[in-house]
């Protein structure tokens, strides 16, 4: 049995569904799918916290799912623009827990992600399963990962 670490980049996936379905991730799915066979050592879902009870019944169903939810405060620029990506924190609990996992999986599209799943493979001698939305998901990372698995289908709400 696998040892894994899952890595979910909660903002990316509900932008990428959206975009490219019109749907929602079903996180349960995603958790059934991903965990299959496997030990979870951790799990970690990082989302944007903009402070409404809708989003804290969703970061509760997530809890009640597996994951340990990362929150970070959503901030709007006066320019207008937004600030709130998890990059650099998911990049460091990858990295940090990368020694005790046999596969890291990475639930997002996010072409930043293909240096560290060259490094986790490297580096680490760990697998890497990328999930992502097929249309929305860089080229880069696809082929940075061990295996891709396409977020759609019966792991869409």
């Amino acid at each position: 049995m696998q040892n894994a670490l899952l890595l979910v980049d909660v903002q990316n996936l509900y932008y990428t569904a959206r975009h490219a379905y019109g749907r929602h991730i079903d996180y349960n799915a995603l958790w059934a799918r991903a965990t299959r066979g496997r030990r979870v050592v951790r799990a970690f879902a990082y989302a944007i916290d903009r402070g409404d009870e809708k989003q804290r019944q969703f970061q509760n169903i997530l809890r009640a799912i597996g994951f340990e939810v990362k929150l970070k405060p959503f901030i709007q620029r006066a320019d207008g623009s937004a600030k709130g990506d998890w990059d650099v924190g998911i990049t460091l609990d990858a990295v940090k827990h990368a020694e005790g996992v046999d596969v890291v999986v990475l639930a997002s599209g996010d072409g930043d992600f293909a240096l560290l799943a060259d490094t986790l493979r490297r580096d680490y001698g760990v697998e890497v399963e990328v999930y992502g939305v097929p249309p929305l998901t860089a080229g880069a990372l696809m082929r940075s990962a061990t295996r891709f698995v396409p977020l759609e289908g019966d792991l869409l709400l």
